[in-house]
């Protein structure tokens, strides 16, 4: 206690030192009483956290359980809050904005280079995660090192096969297809018989992801592996347009233009559609709901082209704002989840849809254990993040978030000319590209 003040206090109200330390002292507690709260340094810390939706509702479940494990041994509040995918861009930009907002924030594919300079650096703890598990899949390092640094931690990724219906393709004679050119014409002979394959056009995720992969198969790329040239009007762009012209009109219905992420799973759960582009979420609720459909459906590794077997993964990652006033309580948690035993417990809640960015959990029991899950990790062999040849980087996420390669694709199927499809989506992207 300041010296002038206890002498002062003294000479008012003769206590000696003794008695003057025990009143406050007294009038401390009860303060603390009156006002029902705990001192700051007892007061319990609160982190937050938001993430997209998932599309196997158990991940949720299960991530909260953790979340409520951590908080209990390290007296921590660890708050999560879900959201739609699609809003996520909006969620994040406002958060940015007001630097205000959630701790840990879920980043999906190429967006830790749009949020480069408000995420934290995480080199010390993929560092050890690396050293636990080993390497990292190529495809989750590009999307979440940033010019030389980790700025977020790769947290899952999804395998993009085709799932199909097994029972319809064997009554009509159609064998599983291996090419694009396979799907092509099983989807004619389907689509005739009522059961039409499907494929997003529209602004939806799965538009972006089968358009990359579609692309890459037949040797297109948008962006030069410099990141910065423009390389969308090519024979090769022009030779997809083309595909997926004739692939709407003798295989699918319209309705795939007003198509949302989940429009597909809907389709080949209802037993209308023959074949949809999309991870295996179908398949897990089916087998969640017993749906008799479960027997029928099966997955096979990502379609080919002329020049190759290519598919773009939905790559998750987990960041933290450098704003946060949780950074080390943040971090802690992501430590945590990666203990063997929690990361282990959520693959399972996947049931398939949750791979690990580790090569580590390649043999997990959830993929070995069910024959139609077993092709899925060795899928990350034919993985690139959206953009290759290019580097992901900012002009790949306004790309795919302005919805122009899907845009480009409805031109065409609405019958505009491929030519003038092509240079419409060349000046979108250029005009991005130059800023």
């Amino acid at each position: 206690m300041n010296d002038r003040v206890e002498r002062e206090v003294s000479r008012a109200h003769p206590l000696t030192r003794r008695q003057f330390i025990e009143t406050t002292a007294t009038v401390g507690l009860l303060g603390l009483l009156a006002v029902r709260q705990a001192p700051v340094f007892a007061q319990r810390r609160e982190v937050s956290m938001i993430t997209g939706s998932h599309f196997v509702p158990a991940s949720d479940e299960r991530l909260k359980e953790i979340a409520a494990d951590f908080s209990k041994r390290h007296n921590v509040h660890l708050r999560i809050d879900t959201i739609a995918h699609l809003q996520l861009p909006a969620k994040l930009a406002a958060e940015v904005q007001t630097k205000t907002g959630h701790d840990l924030v879920f980043m999906y594919n190429e967006l830790p280079y749009l949020y480069e300079r408000q995420l934290v650096a995480m080199d010390d703890l993929v560092g050890v995660i690396e050293k636990k598990y080993g390497g990292l899949y190529p495809f989750s390092k590009e999307s979440a090192y940033v010019h030389g640094k980790w700025r977020a931690l790769p947290w899952m990724w999804i395998s993009f096969p085709g799932t199909y219906n097994q029972s319809l393709f064997k009554q009509f004679g159609q064998p599983v297809p291996d090419t694009w050119d396979d799907l092509l014409n099983a989807g004619r002979e389907l689509k005739t018989a009522g059961h039409p394959i499907g494929i997003a056009i529209s602004h939806c995720g799965d538009a972006n992801a089968t358009f990359w992969s579609v692309l890459w198969c037949y040797g297109g790329k948008i962006l030069e592996a410099d990141g910065k040239t423009v390389a969308v009007n090519s024979p090769q762009t022009q030779q997809v347009l083309e595909y997926y012209r004739t692939l709407y009109q003798e295989a699918m219905d319209s309705e795939v233009l007003a198509w949302d992420d989940a429009s597909n799973n809907r389709c080949v759960l209802s037993g209308k559609c023959s074949w949809i582009h999309n991870p295996v979420s179908p398949y897990n609720t089916a087998l969640s709901k017993k749906m008799p459909i479960a027997e029928s459906l099966n997955h096979h590794t990502t379609l080919a082209g002329p020049a190759g077997r290519h598919f773009a993964p939905s790559i998750h990652e987990m960041g933290i704002w450098n704003f946060s006033k949780n950074v080390d309580a943040a971090t802690d948690f992501l430590r945590f989840f990666y203990e063997e035993e929690n990361y282990s417990s959520w693959v399972v809640a996947g049931n398939g849809l949750n791979h690990a960015p580790v090569r580590y959990f390649e043999n997990h029991p959830v993929w070995v254990n069910d024959p139609k899950l077993a092709m899925l990790p060795k899928e990350g062999e034919f993985a690139h993040p959206a953009g290759w040849p290019s580097p992901p980087n900012q002009y790949v996420v306004q790309i795919m978030n302005a919805f122009i390669l899907p845009d480009m694709v409805a031109k065409v199927v609405h019958g505009a000319s491929t030519k003038d499809a092509i240079t419409w989506a060349e000046e979108q992207i250029t005009r991005i590209v130059k800023g």
